[in-house]
């Protein structure tokens, strides 16, 4: 009961500093448009003070377990939409596919035009998901999770900056452009309290010294 008033207190929160946020997104870099906005620095850091830390547990762990790019519209899967929504001037062909379009990378400031130069990156990777909780959930909440275009978690990146993070947390690996590391940080916050996951020790300690600029 005690967790269910202060989630409440913490959505009034989100909701109150939602506006500001989304003005700071809207005067920030044109980049980090595409994710959906994540809370503000206030927002985040009181989430971040509910989150549960525990260490990490990656037993039993497989990529497979988390059924990824499902189908959204038509041929559209998970992928694809993404693709569509952080590119500019996209085209597709019959298949869903693009065919041409640009794709800017927040994490490094790369720009590509061609959609096999992306990867889309879950925010907090899929491993980390299962050492933070989520070995314990249903194949469906992890489909959810996988594939999860309402919170900021899916993102079109520079395919190898993507396979560089590989599943690591904040307190290993960030964006190497520095101004897009106050959103990612509020992004992974957000992230992890929307779908009650735990943070190890070191995770929440490289999450508050960035949150605290933010």
């Amino acid at each position: 009961m005690r967790r269910f008033y202060a989630r409440q207190r913490l959505g009034l929160l989100a909701a109150l500093t939602g506006l500001a946020a989304f003005a700071a997104l809207l005067n920030g870099p044109a980049a980090s448009a595409a994710l959906p906005t994540p809370v503000s620095g206030a927002t985040a850091r009181a989430y971040l003070a509910a989150l549960t830390v525990a260490s990490e547990d990656r037993t039993g762990y497989d990529r497979e377990l988390f059924p990824h790019w499902s189908t959204v519209s038509g041929a559209c899967n998970t992928r694809e939409t993404v693709l569509k929504r952080d590119g500019e001037n996209v085209v597709t062909d019959s298949s869903c596919a693009a065919t041409a379009g640009s794709w800017y990378s927040p994490y490094d400031g790369a720009t590509w035009t061609a959609a096999s130069d992306v990867d889309i990156d879950h925010l907090v990777p899929l491993a980390e998901a299962w050492d933070s909780g989520a070995g314990a959930w249903t194949t469906s909440r992890r489909q959810a999770f996988a594939n999860d275009l309402t919170r900021p978690q899916l993102l079109a990146v520079t395919d190898n900056v993507n396979q560089a993070k590989g599943d690591q947390d904040p307190a290993t690996w960030m964006p190497s452009r520095t101004a897009y590391r106050c959103t990612y940080v509020r992004a992974w916050v957000q992230v992890k309290y929307y779908y009650d996951l735990s943070v190890d020790p070191a995770e929440k300690s490289a999450l508050q010294n960035h949150l605290a600029g933010c």
